[in-house]
């Protein structure tokens, strides 16, 4: 399957360690991709900068074709995040650098350039929300992650009408909470929605059942990228499905139920090895002293 994330990317740094880590939503979804036998590109916006460089050696390293990237003078994105018990926590970003001001606008290449993927991901951090429409006549499938944006109305609304997969971040709301939100982004139009509820495991709802997955528990590294990780695995599992059956995979398919909930299955089981390994997927790099100092 040939696949590929759209948008964001930054370093993750962890101030403690000296240490810088790529990552972002798209970025992790194109490596965690490559990770799992997939054929997966990325398409995003670099800075020229020590935080770009060391994102762009990551995916060289692991073989992900970036060729369509864009570069602009100035800061890649980055955030500061710290540990505590293994669980990640943000302490703020740049909120994204050069991708901010120079969102990804699609031409006629990048079109045609997409039109050689079956499926492709992006984020709420990803500024791609106006070029969404521009995708819908490629036979491509769109996931989107709203991470906790969900509540964002004028979001949703924008977003929807284009994307087959819906993926949440909902903390660890109540069970029946979560499943209001789910029941509500599916009426905005999205298909399928998937929630991450982290401890307390995940959620999807395809509009007329609900589905559950308990976590792998483990001792956990550092609990940045389970989400993405997560997501990662429930696509190419659940999709791979959907591309086998010609894409006629509806709910009256005898192994519907059975593949939904392998897919879930296996993103719990990709999510709990993330956390055993510090950043997205380590490849880190030592924070430049400029960088380190400033904060």
């Amino acid at each position: 399957m040939k696949v590929i994330g759209i948008g964001d990317n930054v370093c993750d740094q962890y101030l403690h360690q000296n240490q810088m880590y790529p990552g972002g939503q798209a970025l992790n979804f194109s490596v965690y991709a490559k990770m799992l036998g997939a054929d997966a590109s990325y398409l995003g916006v670099f800075g020229t900068d020590a935080v770009g460089e060391c994102v762009q050696k990551a995916l060289s390293r692991r073989g992900i074709e970036y060729s369509r990237c864009r570069t602009y003078p100035g800061e890649n994105g980055w955030a500061k995040v710290t540990l505590k018990e293994g669980d990640r926590i943000f302490l703020g970003s740049n909120r994204g650098g050069v991708l901010r001001e120079h969102p990804i606008m699609l031409e006629e290449a990048d079109l045609s350039y997409l039109g050689q993927f079956s499926l492709c991901h992006t984020s709420n951090n990803s500024y791609f929300e106006s070029q969404l429409p521009l995708l819908k006549n490629l036979n491509l499938a769109v996931s989107y992650d709203f991470s906790s944006q969900w509540a964002d109305e004028k979001r949703v609304q924008e977003t929807a009408p284009y994307i087959q997969y819906g993926f949440l971040s909902c903390g660890a709301l109540e069970l029946e909470q979560t499943q209001e939100i789910c029941q509500k982004m599916h009426q905005a139009g999205i298909p399928m929605v998937i929630a991450t509820r982290g401890s307390l495991g995940a959620v999807l709802f395809d509009g007329e059942t609900f589905f559950q997955q308990q976590p792998h528990l483990v001792s956990p590294v550092d609990t940045l990228g389970a989400g993405d990780s997560f997501a990662t695995a429930w696509l190419l599992s659940w999709h791979g499905r959907v591309l086998d059956e010609g894409g006629r995979l509806t709910n009256a398919h005898p192994k519907y139920q059975q593949w939904i909930q392998e897919a879930m299955e296996c993103g719990a089981a990709f999510a709990a090895k993330t956390c055993l390994t510090y950043g997205a997927f380590g490849d880190g790099c030592p924070i430049p002293d400029q960088i380190y100092h400033s904060f």
